[in-house]
C-alpha cells in the first residue's frame, strides 16, 4: 500500500495464538470507513480488531492515529506505546508518541522515542528534526528554569537596552539600528550587527560578553521564531497525508546556485527549515536579491509552502 504509515517498522516478532482472520476483517471494514470519511464508526471497528487480534499493530496503530485527530490524546498515547512495546516497533507510532510526549513537557521520553528510530537510522529526516526542536524545548526549559516567573522574563526582553553597560559608540550604534530593548538585541545576528556603518569587532565582543553572562547570545529569539514555526508547520499538515512535506531535503527544490548557497548560509537542511524564515532574513543575507527571493518563494509554493511573515 502506498504512503502506508506502517510501510516502515524495525525489527521482526513472533506471532502469538491470535483471531488474525476476524481481526483482518475489521480492519477492512475500518479502512472503508475511514476512506469514506466516518472516523467514528471507523475507530469503533478498529477496536474491534485490537479486541480480536492484541498482536495487530496495524489496527492498534491506526486506532490510536484516529483518536489522536480526534483529541483523544490520553487512548492514543496509551496505544501508540502499546504499539512500540510490541515488536516490530512501529517507526510512525514512535514519531507520533515523541510529539505527544513533547506536548506535555516529557522531553526525556520523547528522546528516547526518536533515539530507538535513530540508532537504526540515523539520517530518519522526520525523526532528525524532531530530535532538535525537542532538544531546542528543553534548552528553552532550562532558561525558564532559571527565570521561573515567566512575567520576570517578558520584563527582562523588554528592558532598554540604554540601562545595560555598553560603550557610547555601541549604545549609539543599537539606537540607529532600531533595537531598543533586549528582546530586539536577541533577534539579531552577528553578521547584521558587523555589517551596520561603524559598527566593529569591539562592540561586538562586548554585546555578546553582555549577553552571556544573562544566559543569552546573539540570534536566540530567531532560532526561537524558527522553531515555532516548523512546529506549526507540523501541527498544520498533521492528518492531511503529507506531514512529510517539510522534512523533505532542499534539495528538492533544485535551487540556482546563488539561492543554494544562501540557504546554505542559514543552515537551512529541510523544506520546514526554510519555511521557517521570513523573506526580510532571506535579503538581508550578502548577494541574495529579489530574483532569489522569487525563485525561492515559487520552489516553496510548489510544495504548498511559504516564507513566514512576522505576524504569524
Amino acid at each position: 500500500m502506498a504512503h502506508d504509515p506502517l510501510d516502515t517498522v524495525i525489527g521482526f516478532g513472533d506471532s502469538a495464538k491470535r483471531d488474525i482472520a476476524t481481526s483482518a476483517k475489521f480492519v477492512t471494514l475500518a479502512n472503508k470507513l475511514e476512506a469514506a470519511g466516518d472516523r467514528q464508526t471507523a475507530v469503533v471497528e478498529y477496536r474491534k480488531a485490537v479486541n480480536a487480534d492484541p498482536m495487530n499493530v496495524e489496527a492498534m496503530f491506526k486506532l490510536a492515529y484516529l483518536l489522536d485527530l480526534m483529541g483523544e490524546e490520553d487512548e492514543a498515547l496509551a496505544l501508540y506505546e502499546q504499539c512500540c512495546d510490541t515488536p516490530p516497533a512501529n517507526v510512525n507510532a514512535l514519531l507520533n508518541l515523541a510529539v505527544l510526549y513533547e506536548d506535555r513537557e516529557d522531553y526525556a521520553a520523547a528522546e528516547r522515542c526518536l533515539r530507538q528510530v535513530l540508532d537504526t537510522r540515523p539520517n530518519h529526516i522526520r525523526a532528525r528534526l524532531y530530535m532538535r526542536d525537542i532538544q531546542a524545548s528543553r534548552e528553552m526549559v532550562v532558561v525558564e528554569e532559571q527565570d521561573r516567573d515567566i512575567f520576570k522574563r517578558k520584563a527582562m526582553l523588554d528592558t532598554p537596552v540604554t540601562d545595560f553597560e555598553l560603550t557610547v559608540r555601541a549604545r549609539t550604534c543599537l539606537k540607529k539600528m532600531n533595537i531598543r530593548s533586549l528582546g530586539d538585541l536577541l533577534k539579531i545576528t552577528e553578521a547584521e550587527l558587523l555589517s551596520y556603518k561603524n559598527f566593529g569587532e569591539s562592540s561586538l565582543i562586548e554585546i555578546k560578553k553582555m549577553l552571556s553572562n544573562k544566559g543569552m547570545r546573539l540570534g536566540q529569539g530567531l532560532e526561537d521564531a524558527h522553531r515555532q514555526a516548523r512546529k506549526a508547520l507540523m501541527e498544520q499538515y498533521k492528518g492531511t497525508g503529507k506531514e512529510a512535506v517539510f522534512a523533505k531535503p532542499i534539495s528538492e527544490l533544485a535551487l540556482s546556485v546563488r539561492a543554494r548557497k544562501a540557504v546554505q548560509l542559514m543552515s537551512c537542511q529541510t523544506l520546514g527549515d526554510l519555511a521557517s524564515h521570513t523573506e526580510a532574513e532571506l535579503m538581508g543575507i550578502k548577494n541574495f536579491g529579489a530574483t532569489s527571493l522569487k525563485e525561492v518563494k515559487e520552489r516553496l509554493a510548489d510544495f504548498g509552502l511559504y516564507l513566514r511573515t512576522l505576524d504569524a
